[in-house]
């Protein structure tokens, strides 16, 4: 069997395996990190800090490791795709960076809000919190999944379907930071919509697992010129 395609089902099945594992770690840090009462008090943060420390810091370490798996996967379809040299390719790579500054600024509110010291840090890193979330909205989510929707429906990598909801999941979010620009805190349900997502994630690499021996013409030949060089 030609080598260059065993590389490239073997590339499909780690980059799924990848998507698989960023969704599983950022899932197991929401279960494990819930975050304090509404409307605690200063006192009631600063116990929570203390009594949920281990919890917190574990589930900013899922938080900040499942993303980075899940860009790697955006990238391996990019590449999968043959676009890394074209606009929508950029423009991922582009989205993807922003998503992680945003995830990251936000984590690292998680883990001030532990200090006790000042008195007011927790209830300050949690105001910051929700501040950072309206970002995930407005840009974040938007600029990652609109290029990446429109580099999938121009190619063969996956089914063209998962295109077309990434650029409904980027209108969506896009129209969910607008509606509630205003709202200082984003309410629960929208915030939860965010988990929305996944589902995407998750399906996308699996799917892309499952598929690995449907190798994109374009992307077969080149490995075939590659293997006979």
């Amino acid at each position: 069997m030609n080598k260059g395609i065993m590389s490239q089902r073997s590339f499909c099945i780690l980059s799924g395996l990848s998507g698989v594992a960023g969704v599983v770690l950022i899932v197991l840090s929401f279960n494990i990190n819930s975050g304090p009462p509404p409307g605690a008090t200063t006192d009631e943060l600063v116990k929570f800090g203390q009594q949920n420390c281990v919890t917190v810091l574990w589930g900013s370490w899922l938080q900040a490791v499942g993303p980075v798996l899940i860009v790697l996967f955006a990238f391996a379809l990019v590449h999968l795709a043959e676009a890394t040299q074209r606009l929508g390719g950029w423009m991922t790579f582009f989205g993807a960076t922003i998503l992680m500054t945003v995830s990251l600024v936000e984590i690292t509110f998680y883990i001030s809000a532990l200090s006790s010291n000042p008195a007011m840090m927790p209830s300050i890193s949690l105001k910051l919190i929700s501040a950072v979330q309206h970002l995930y909205f407005i840009v974040a989510a938007p600029a990652l999944f609109l290029p990446l929707g429109i580099v999938l429906v121009r190619s063969q990598v996956l089914p063209r379907l998962f295109g077309y909801l990434a650029l409904i999941l980027a209108a969506a979010f896009a129209a969910l930071g607008v509606i509630f620009l205003l709202d200082l805190t984003l309410p629960g349900a929208v915030t939860a919509f965010a988990g929305v997502q996944a589902f995407w994630w998750m399906a996308a690499a699996i799917t892309l697992i499952i598929r690995r021996g449907k190798i994109p013409k374009g992307v077969e030949k080149k490995e075939a010129v590659v293997s006979q060089a």
